[in-house]
């Protein structure tokens, strides 16, 4: 099968960038960019998992059943495209999963299978789910927990919060119910946004993520290595 002739994802992305510099103040943007580049120095790139590692195995609860999906029932089925991302405030990931919405007929065509993971609370996930029309599953990591063993998970620090608290951006309150006064410190963890692939042996075949949240892998990348690797 040729590669689908998608329009890029990334440049969707870029256009959101554009849009929020012309929009924003410098000295916000300016937060939000030293931010990530003290994620890239931590080295947090250099610990995900890589292509030929085991993916973990995961239990985690459905936003739309309530039920806990497990990994291995999953894979049972076919090789498995994991979606994290941050949470419905990011247009960034908002945008990367209405894409991979309008692809899903094509990941299934593969005999694969796509699930999403952020670490929002389940009833956060299913108003991600019914607000964007997703037609696959969303699954709840609490803390990061599951994107941890991944090697993708992060605090957000104390300075970005102030960020975040500024824009009206309520992380602990959609990871966990909780408001900024009462909140957790795994309430504020969050995942890289990390695209991966899994083969039915559990075998990870594409890895993909970036400290610098504005740059995603293309979609059309992903089902490549579908094509290529899929059972």
């Amino acid at each position: 099968m040729p590669r689908p002739l998608l329009p890029s994802l990334q440049d969707e992305l870029d256009r959101i960038t554009q849009n929020t510099r012309a929009l924003v103040q410098a000295e916000r943007l300016a937060i939000s960019e030293k931010a990530t580049a003290e994620l890239f120095a931590t080295g947090i790139e250099d610990r995900i998992l890589r292509v030929g590692a085991k993916a973990p195995k995961f239990t985690l609860p459905d936003a739309l059943t309530g039920k806990s999906v497990h990994s291995a029932d999953l894979l049972s089925l076919g090789p498995l495209v994991i979606k994290f991302f941050r949470g419905r405030w990011c247009p960034y990931c908002i945008t990367e999963l209405e894409v991979w919405r309008d692809l899903h007929a094509e990941v299934r065509s593969r005999g694969a299978l796509f699930v999403a993971i952020s670490p929002q609370t389940p009833r956060q996930n299913d108003f991600t789910l019914q607000q964007h029309n997703l037609p696959f599953p969303i699954l709840s990591d609490a803390g990061a927990a599951v994107a941890e063993r991944f090697g993708i998970a992060y605090s957000v620090p104390d300075e970005h919060r102030r960020y975040y608290q500024g824009i009206l951006v309520n992380i602990p309150f959609v990871n966990s119910g909780s408001t900024y006064k009462n909140a957790t410190e795994s309430s504020w963890r969050l995942p890289l946004p990390a695209t991966f692939v899994v083969n039915r042996d559990g075998t990870i075949v594409f890895s993909e993520a970036h400290a610098d949240f504005h740059v995603r892998p293309e979609p059309a990348d992903v089902l490549s290595y579908l094509q290529a690797y899929g059972d």
